[in-house]
């Protein structure tokens, strides 16, 4: 699958499952407009991706930011982040963090890139990056559960809204991702056994992984998929 021709602005592009993606569409042939926070990691891309240096939680930046990367063919929603508190302690400053990041953010950069995209003549297509946490009850993950199923239900309406502007909406939910971040979170047997035991396929996913999955939703081989969830989870979820 290649994207010459055509423009990809990807969120979070500076580490993890962002960053993967941005280099795997520069390599396709895409130009890529990454968003980050942090000017090294965009720095470090590669001569197809311009990079946008921005704090994705104020919502001021956020509109800016897509404001600065212009008409794009293609959007990825991949910023995210998590606090890990259960509900009984939960705190406001864990919850305004995780959902202005995983929601909020993801609906601002939707908004102006489909009106973007609208004003242009329509088409494009949009990959919200959501988790297999928003399927099952992980402990202290009260807060990112419900802005990965919330941002789940907001794909459903955004296919339907803007399918009459031939503009797809797909969300990818992946399980345990091996970014630098949760290679070291999940190095405890005790933690990665029993996980892992519920795979299937006997393994996590690599960021190049969910990168190679989102490349595929965004091509023109996946025409008609729009409104749907995928896991991406080593049959996690089937049972």
């Amino acid at each position: 699958m290649q994207f010459t021709g055509k423009s990809v602005i990807i969120t979070g592009a500076g580490k993890g499952i962002g960053r993967a993606t941005a280099q795997l569409m520069a390599s396709r042939g895409a130009d890529v407009v990454a968003i980050s926070r942090t000017k090294t990691d965009l720095d470090s891309l590669g001569e197809r991706c311009r990079g946008i240096v921005a704090d994705l939680s104020d919502p001021a930046e956020a509109r800016h930011a897509m404001a600065e990367a212009g008409t794009a063919d293609l959007l990825v929603n991949c910023a995210g982040t998590n606090v890990l508190e259960s509900l009984t302690d939960m705190t406001d400053a864990g919850y305004d963090t995780v959902m202005n990041i995983n929601l909020r953010t993801a609906l601002i950069c939707a908004q102006a890139f489909a009106r973007t995209r609208i004003a242009a003549g329509g088409g494009g297509a949009i990959v919200n990056v959501t988790s297999i946490a928003g399927h099952r009850g992980f402990d202290q993950h009260v807060v990112y559960a419900a802005s990965k199923a919330g941002l789940e239900g907001a794909t459903r309406v955004m296919a339907r809204e803007l399918g009459p502007h031939g503009i797809r909406v797909v969300a990818l939910a992946p399980t345990v991702t091996l970014t630098e971040l949760a290679a070291a979170a999940w190095s405890d047997p005790a933690k990665k056994d029993p996980m892992m035991a519920r795979h299937p396929m006997g393994k996590f996913a690599e960021a190049e992984d969910v990168a190679r999955s989102i490349g595929l939703l965004l091509s023109d081989d996946a025409a008609l998929i729009t409104g749907a969830v995928l896991p991406l989870d080593g049959g996690f979820l089937a049972v």
